[in-house]
């Protein structure tokens, strides 16, 4: 393992995940509104959907290549019709008041885990952006 190209690898990647995008904003609001105890559960289930995310583009590089449109576009569908969803949701909600419960460190974890890994951005990127970093002799 060439350790400097994944030391340049790793700094790269931590400068990227902490600049702003759907991950940080929903961390910070998340923290606005539910507390740190939240903000830090969103934060470590967006960082275990960045490094699965990351993991499962270096081992299937190859066929998420081969099948990137069948991907995306699944993404695509799949993101229209939960939208949808919560437009009806919201929709039907409309006029009511209610009381909204605090959410526990399980929920605010896996909303952070599916932002990271749903999120098209950082699937292409780190699909455009891995393969600069490997070693090709190893």
């Amino acid at each position: 393992m060439n350790f400097q190209l994944f030391g340049a690898f790793l700094f790269v990647t931590t400068i990227l995940i902490l600049s702003p995008g759907p991950i940080v904003t929903l961390v910070v609001a998340t923290g606005a509104t539910q507390g740190v105890r939240a903000a830090l559960a969103t934060a470590a289930g967006t960082t275990l959907g960045n490094a699965l995310l990351l993991a499962a583009i270096a081992l299937g590089l190859d066929w998420v290549l081969a099948n990137a449109v069948a991907v995306f576009n699944a993404m695509r569908w799949t993101g229209a019709l939960y939208l949808i969803y919560l437009g009806l949701k919201a929709w039907r909600g409309a006029g009511r008041e209610s009381e909204v419960a605090p959410l526990n460190r399980r929920i605010h974890f896996r909303r952070g885990l599916m932002v990271a890994l749903t999120n098209p951005k950082t699937i292409v990127f780190f699909t455009a952006f891995l393969p600069q970093f490997v070693d090709p002799k190893l």
